[in-house]
């Protein structure tokens, strides 16, 4: 059993929702990611997501946009981002990590390589933004034979039928994206995203966390009502850019939001 089932089952069987924190790899500066990746645990993660820094994130918004920017100026690269995992696990063997970014960093290093390296590190899954099923169909079974979790984004105009297609690749879990729009975007509805989870329940087991537009720990909660994990990343990646001159302040902000989601789902 993988980290990331055996953390979903635990939480399953506890009666709770996986909180999924998102940072950029590198932001502020490389010295911070892996302080701040055992804060998050602290604070109440379930799971990491570190983004892997990127110059065109196109599923971003400005504020992650920034982020990778200002990763990029300390010219973090993959195999950077690999042994901020490797590192984290000298002291954390149970947290899942999964790296999120785009097809080409990992391209460049290769796939066969990038699998065994990733898998050598640590890592759990893998969330490759444009990396669409139907060019996944090598990349998954050389994932998976790595033990590395191969998670696809699911959108509002996902249908039930492409929805399937896709779960069909999936592992782990599947990251269902609340709004039409880039990360950061407006206020989420949660109607909404309970009657799209009620259809993919019908084409997946797998469990399903939400990500885009939560803020705090009401909207957390509120999307922990009806999902499987709750992914929260741009309110966290923006108290980064309000205190990118302080570190040590922007942990001390982004665990208190944390620790409130954690809260606030879990009563």
């Amino acid at each position: 059993m993988s980290r990331i089932e055996a953390r979903f089952s635990a939480l399953q069987a506890a009666g709770r929702k996986a909180l999924i924190p998102y940072i950029t790899a590198g932001d502020p500066n490389p010295a911070v990611t892996l302080p701040l990746m055992h804060d998050l645990v602290a604070a109440g993660a379930d799971v990491i997501e570190l983004g892997i820094p990127f110059s065109d994130p196109m599923a971003d918004g400005p504020v992650i946009q920034l982020a990778m920017e200002r990763a990029l100026e300390h010219h973090v690269s993959l195999s950077q981002v690999l042994e901020m995992v490797r590192q984290f696990r000298s002291r954390d063997n149970e947290t899942p990590v999964v790296l999120m970014g785009y097809l080409n960093p990992i391209e460049k290093m290769g796939y066969e390589q990038f699998a065994k390296s990733a898998a050598e590190a640590g890592v759990d899954g893998v969330l490759t933004v444009d990396l669409p099923p139907e060019e996944a169909t090598d990349v998954v079974p050389l994932f998976k034979a790595r033990g590395l979790d191969t998670i696809f984004l699911l959108a509002p105009t996902t249908t039930a039928e492409r929805a399937r297609l896709i779960c069909e690749q999936a592992s782990g879990y599947v990251y269902y994206v609340s709004l039409k729009g880039v990360t950061g975007s407006s206020a989420l509805n949660v109607t909404d995203v309970a009657e799209k989870l009620d259809m993919l329940r019908t084409v997946t087991d797998l469990p399903i966390g939400v990500g885009f537009g939560i803020r705090d720990g009401e909207s957390a909660a509120a999307v922990a009502g009806v999902a499987d994990g709750v992914v929260v990343g741009s309110v966290l990646v923006n108290q980064i850019a309000a205190n990118a001159d302080n570190p040590d302040k922007a942990r001390e902000a982004i665990a208190a939001i944390v620790a409130d989601m954690r809260s606030s789902m879990d009563r």
